[in-house]
């Protein structure tokens, strides 16, 4: 099955390579952990690195909000952009032009810099390859390995949100019979709400660890932090955030909006003593939070973490 390598098979055949060691790495590669923290004389470098694989329209866009958004969830400032483009020759340097001027645009409305990258025309592919590295310093050190038995799992945004926008841009035909034209421009707008930059600034104040939600959607992302910790999550169904027009979707298509691409919820564990003040905090900012499971000792709930996007993209027509 293409996309994200299951946690078993990451761990082993990926996470198993660190090279050397070194004191100055703090958080390195690893289950759940959106990005690594590097200790540099003036505090705390922070860098991920993710490609756009599922996404024809917005690429551009979406390269650098999932990127900023692994930042953000370490508590950073994203500052510095890399880009790597490697595009099919047919797709020419008019393609090139369009999806750096998307990635200009949108790193001008968060204050990042395209620092350089690497940009090519190739005959050995047939789709673009299209990949960032977001660098930014935080003075936080969130990690899972600060989770702790009791803390709750805050959740902002909504589940699916990326996927139903996605599938809404790229393959509109699957959503015909489903919604009206208004109700898919509505999906379509929710791509401008990936961001998770203003409740992140808020979080990590309050939060031990904070986590995006990509590929494998919620239901991974829950799966990976009870992996990352090592305590099992107690998750309270009823209060998981989803738009009617995402369940209505689900229904319809046959498809698990608990495993759909889900960029623009943040996930953030955060301890009994504060999960009350940092959802005022966030409600005064206009930023609507549930509190959707808590974490308790015993083995980790198994949890389906395959993604939906594919299938969807693919493999169904209608």
């Amino acid at each position: 099955m293409p996309g994200k390598l299951q946690p078993d098979i990451l761990a082993k055949n990926v996470l198993n390579f660190s090279g050397a060691f070194r004191q100055d790495l703090l958080v390195g590669g690893g289950i759940g952990e959106d990005a690594a923290l590097i200790r540099v004389p003036s505090g705390i470098l922070v860098a991920a690195s993710d490609p756009i694989t599922g996404a024809e329209k917005n690429a551009g866009s979406l390269l650098v909000h999932i990127n900023a958004n692994d930042l953000a969830c370490k508590g950073a400032d994203p500052a510095w952009l890399i880009v790597t483009l490697i595009v099919p020759d047919e797709m020419g340097v008019s393609y090139i032009n369009s999806i750096m001027n998307e990635i200009h645009e949108a790193c001008k409305k968060l204050n990042i810099a395209i620092a350089g990258g690497h940009t090519e025309l190739t005959s050995k592919y047939t789709q673009p390859v299209i990949s960032g590295t977001m660098l930014g310093m935080t003075n936080y050190e969130l990690s899972a390995r600060k989770i702790s038995e009791g803390d709750y799992i805050l959740a902002t945004g909504h589940a699916g949100l990326e996927g139903m926008s996605i599938l809404a841009n790229d393959k509109p035909e699957l959503f015909a019979n489903i919604f009206t034209p208004e109700e898919i421009n509505t999906i379509k707008s929710w791509g401008q709400d990936i961001s998770v930059i203003p409740a992140a600034k808020i979080l990590r104040s309050y939060s031990k660890y904070m986590h995006d939600p990509t590929e494998g959607g919620l239901n991974g992302a829950l799966y990976e932090i009870q992996m990352a910790c090592g305590l099992r999550l107690e998750i309270d169904d009823k209060n998981i955030p989803v738009s009617e027009l995402t369940q209505r979707a689900a229904a319809k298509l046959a498809f698990d909006y608990m495993n759909l691409i889900s960029s623009g919820m943040l996930i953030a564990v955060v301890s009994p003593d504060k999960i009350k003040i940092a959802q005022e905090e966030l409600a005064s900012h206009n930023i609507t939070s549930r509190a959707i499971g808590k974490l308790i000792k015993g083995p980790a709930k198994v949890l389906n973490t395959h993604e939906e996007l594919w299938r969807l993209l693919c493999y169904i027509s209608i």
